[in-house]
């Protein structure tokens, strides 16, 4: 999600804090596209945040060393029965992501008052059918996607959606809710909905018995367990030129940059193919095996991992919008899986004049090795790879978060830096904050800790 923002974004004006303008998803987002409009700023008095000094999080100034675990002990007497009121002219409704109709109204909500660049030459278009994947794994509820409609016009204005899920947080599994696509109509920003929906979704997932959130923002909020900065690898350089996407560097010349992105035609790493459904299994222990490396990590079922990974690849692809890639590495003499690598698919707009309509980008998703001697070089090859078939796939760009392992790769593969990171936080749980290791952490077996979580 590199520039400040122009004072004459509406979305901007205020301060986040307050969260008037619905920071914590819209900024996780201006991240994706290489931009952060906290570039370079650390946590402002932590007497401002009004809102979340009054939630169950970790504050600034809290020594929180030694003491992990939940903040808040919930009384359910206490939970109020009946949903928060709203100001009038404005009613709460749900989105179900299985009805074609509302998945519209969403669309259409996040295509026009989500996120654009500060230029307003770029925005991201989460396609129907990658809304319906997102939000739709097992054990997602309707209640749990809420919208809030304008009461004359039946308007779709306001969203939040949650999805339950576990992590595993150090040696501790718990049960949260993944809160994603926070977004406010633009002419709304001043209402104070935000907070709304936030006291909303946790009062009916305190209902149901969940009591801890995860979530990511660019916005430094109380108080980041990690921090993740984006990185960047061009596919189709003079594409991302011509739209604006990329710029010439100084000293080099355009030939220079197509050469220096240039990738074989062919994978290198023997057995690999396209998962299978039979491949499940399989890459579950691994997954699950491979993830124990990190402090902070997913807890996937099979069930999970199905939708994830398997369900919208290769099929399930309607109007040919495929949503994920994944790939195994089946060792040719045991006819083992021993590795595996995925990405998914998010389209960036170009609203600027340009030979392009829109940028596709392939954001790295969950990958494992079998053996973590000489890790670094089986990374290398296993991502290198990814790069090619999303390259045959007809992308413009490659992103990455710098957690997991990431850090044996990226430089080697030339990914760029991007500006700002991405914040992850928890909601009602305490935790000492993970630290994001170098690349000599990561090596030869060497248990890295930091962030093994991917939020969409």
């Amino acid at each position: 999600m590199s520039d400040l923002p122009s004072s004459n974004d509406p979305s901007l004006t205020k301060s986040s804090l307050n969260l008037d303008n619905a920071t914590v998803s819209e900024e996780s987002a201006k991240l994706r596209m290489g931009e952060s409009r906290d570039k370079g700023r650390g946590p402002r008095d932590a007497g401002t945040y009004k809102f979340w000094k009054t939630q169950p999080v970790p504050q600034f100034n809290e020594d929180g060393k030694g003491r992990g675990g939940p903040i808040k002990k919930v009384n359910l007497d206490e939970v109020p029965k009946e949903r928060y009121p709203l100001l009038d002219g404005f009613e709460w409704g749900t989105i179900d992501p299985e009805d074609k109709k509302e998945v519209g109204e969403l669309y259409e909500l996040l295509s026009n008052h989500y996120v654009e660049d500060d230029d307003s030459n770029f925005r991201l278009n989460y396609s129907p059918v990658f809304l319906k994947w997102a939000l739709t794994a097992p054990g997602w509820q309707k209640q749990w996607h809420i919208g809030v409609r304008a009461s004359a016009s039946q308007k779709l204005v306001a969203f939040i959606s949650g999805l339950p899920t576990n992590i595993n947080i150090h040696t501790q599994t718990i049960k949260v809710i993944e809160i994603n696509f926070l977004c406010i109509h633009k002419r709304l920003r001043s209402k104070r909905l935000a907070p709304l929906l936030i006291k909303e979704i946790t009062r009916r997932c305190y209902i149901q018995g969940i009591y801890q959130a995860i979530y990511t923002a660019a916005a430094v909020l109380p108080t980041p367990v990690a921090s993740c900065r984006y990185y960047h690898r061009a596919l189709d350089w003079l594409k991302l030129y011509d739209s604006g996407f990329s710029h010439l560097p100084a000293n080099t010349t355009k030939a220079r940059q197509v050469a220096k992105y240039h990738l074989p035609s062919t994978t290198q790493t023997p057995g690999l193919r396209l998962m299978q459904a039979g491949d499940l299994e399989a890459v579950r222990e691994l997954l699950e095996q491979y993830l124990q490396r990190f402090d902070i990590s997913p807890a996937f079922s099979i069930d999970e991992l199905r939708h994830w990974l398997f369900l919208e690849a290769g099929q399930g692809k309607e109007g040919g919008k495929q949503v994920v890639w994944a790939y195994v590495v089946e060792d040719l003499e045991t006819q083992k899986i021993t590795d595996f690598v995925s990405f998914y698919s998010i389209e960036s707009a170009v609203l600027s004049h340009s030979q392009s309509d829109v940028i596709r980008t392939a954001y790295l998703y969950y990958y494992a090795a079998h053996r973590t001697q000489n890790l670094q070089q089986r990374l290398q090859g296993l991502i290198n790879d990814a790069l090619i078939l999303a390259k045959k796939a007809r992308f413009d760009v490659f992103n990455a978060l710098r957690l997991q392992d990431n850090d044996l790769f990226l430089e080697k593969l030339h990914f760029g830096c991007g500006d700002g990171q991405l914040n992850y936080y928890l909601f009602n749980y305490r935790v000492e904050p993970v630290v994001i290791e170098d690349e000599s952490a990561c090596l030869d077996g060497q248990r890295p800790g930091g962030m093994g979580v991917i939020m969409l």
